[in-house]
């Protein structure tokens, strides 16, 4: 009998297997000197071989059977389990130094949890971690392929983005549907883009969310309608053939036609 039951609706999977866990821990180990925050430890699998590791733990969990478990097996952490929702956290107000994000993240809110990195990555060097297989393949992507997508083009902007291993569905309890893989983000030394950021965003996400279409018609919601298009071959492309230098380069030819940005999107 597993100690905590596995609830839908947070979509979870709690991973049984030691060594895979282990394995996981392993990942930070470029980064020995900063504190981690780990999300979702449900029962501490991963929880254990990190406090082996003598990591600055803190720890978020927003099941309260989960928080009563580890409570109770994690003496060790008393002060550092943080009961929230991960992506409703202001993480400034808990580290004001940089930290590494690790954790076997809910596969119903994976995306989300990584766009929420792109927000603090002037504070998160390294991220590790575990996700559905599908999600690790777009994270890696190049262009060209299916999988190149928004999540795609946002992370490699800022961080080298690295596909470890893969994890069958018989190593969790209980066994989600989908195959499971392990992640490595560092960050990169690119300190700015070579365009406006907000503006490079509202480009990717308006060119995929219509990826059919050539760049000429996708980004038309963007424009103020005074000017026309430049006579540029990029426009003439789909989103996945563009390289995140092209992004750049296209959000700069565009900056000078786009309306007044509307509040972002997710």
């Amino acid at each position: 009998m597993f100690p905590v039951k596995a609830k839908k609706n947070l979509g979870q999977h709690f991973l049984k297997e030691k060594e895979i866990a282990r394995r996981i821990a392993a990942t930070l180990d470029g980064h020995p000197s900063l504190p981690v925050l780990e999300v979702g430890p449900g029962t501490g699998v991963l929880t254990e071989f990190l406090l082996e590791n003598r990591r600055d733990l803190t720890v978020v969990e927003i099941d309260r059977e989960s928080v009563a478990y580890l409570k109770e097996h994690y003496p060790m952490l008393e002060g550092k389990i943080l009961e929230q929702d991960f992506l409703r956290m202001d993480l400034g107000q808990y580290f004001d130094t940089p930290f590494c994000l690790i954790g076997n993240y809910p596969y119903h809110i994976s995306s989300q949890i990584f766009f929420k990195l792109l927000d603090n990555k002037d504070s998160i060097p390294c991220c590790s971690g575990m996700t559905q297989k599908e999600v690790a393949e777009r994270m890696v992507a190049s262009p060209g392929s299916k999988a190149y997508g928004i999540l795609t083009v946002l992370l490699q902007a800022w961080y080298d983005v690295e596909y470890l291993f893969t994890v069958s569905e018989q190593a969790f309890i209980p066994p989600p549907k989908v195959k499971s893989a392990v992640v490595r983000l560092t960050r990169n030394k690119r300190k700015q883009l070579n365009c406006d950021e907000k503006l490079f965003k509202m480009v990717v996400k308006t060119g995929f969310n219509q990826r059919r279409k050539m760049l000429r018609n996708s980004v038309k919601s963007l424009l103020s309608g005074e000017e026309p298009l430049p006579d540029d071959p990029m426009l003439t492309k789909r989103p996945e053939q563009l390289s995140i230098a092209q992004f750049e380069t296209l959000t700069k030819l565009l900056e000078p036609l786009v309306k007044q940005a509307p509040p972002e999107k997710r």
